[in-house]
């Protein structure tokens, strides 16, 4: 979705302290974990209207892209909506999610071209099982154009015994470097080839956005397919 850049979230020439030290630990150590990252009013507004909305605005979410697209409750068993910058909200934080893009296109030369994102609603006893965002080898090949994966979180007061963890692995260890609580607008974004992950069974609801920056892989008559 195209949007005309708003002054707090569009077009960036600056220096942002968040933005760069996504982009530090980027370069260092390809993802990056920040709590109370997200500007407060954007966060409570992402979080207002996740409590609005109804269950049956919810689907359920399954794997892979297009003519390949299933549902496998044995891989994951969490409800999406896709963020479509309907609301004020939506649309701030589409507006943010512009921003870092631009700013870690001038910082990185990560050539993100284009941003998908949704609600995930995770209820208890949910999962999502270990997995890559986007497969390594000729971009191509990829159909999803999947470079850089960003995870908000919407969970207030959430306690070490609500489970829910974001398991971050090395692609070439068998157990997690490190588990992400997901509390109320704390920031994960890693690169989508390079970090496996999975989301732990949670013991009560569990909200957050997912999202991912792409790159432009229209060549000739094949268009960069939409999700």
């Amino acid at each position: 979705m195209q949007l005309a850049f708003d002054p707090r979230f569009g077009d960036f020439d600056g220096e942002d302290p968040l933005f760069s030290q996504i982009a530090d630990d980027l370069q260092s150590k390809a993802w990056s974990v920040i709590p109370s990252a997200l500007p407060p009013a954007l966060a409570a507004a992402l979080h207002q209207q996740l409590m609005s909305l109804d269950e049956e605005q919810f689907a359920r979410a399954g794997v892979g892209r297009s003519n390949d697209f299933t549902l496998n409750s044995f891989v994951r068993r969490d409800e999406i909506r896709w963020i479509e910058g309907g609301t004020d909200a939506e649309k701030d934080w589409l507006q943010w999610s512009n921003r870092l893009r631009l700013f870690l296109n001038r910082r990185l030369f990560l050539g993100l071209f284009s941003f998908e994102s949704h609600f995930a609603h995770y209820p208890p006893g949910a999962f999502y099982k270990k997995h890559v965002d986007a497969f390594k080898g000729n971009p191509r090949q990829d159909t999803s154009n999947r470079v850089l994966s960003v995870v908000a979180y919407f969970n207030p007061g959430w306690l070490p015994e609500d489970g829910g963890e974001l398991a971050l692995y090395d692609e070439h260890q068998v157990e997690p470097f490190l588990s992400v609580t997901p509390a109320f607008a704390t920031l994960v974004v890693f690169l989508s080839e390079e970090v496996p992950h999975e989301v732990r069974p949670a013991r009560r609801d569990r909200y957050s956005i997912a999202g991912w920056y792409r790159v432009n892989n229209s060549l000739n008559d094949q268009i960069d397919p939409p999700r």
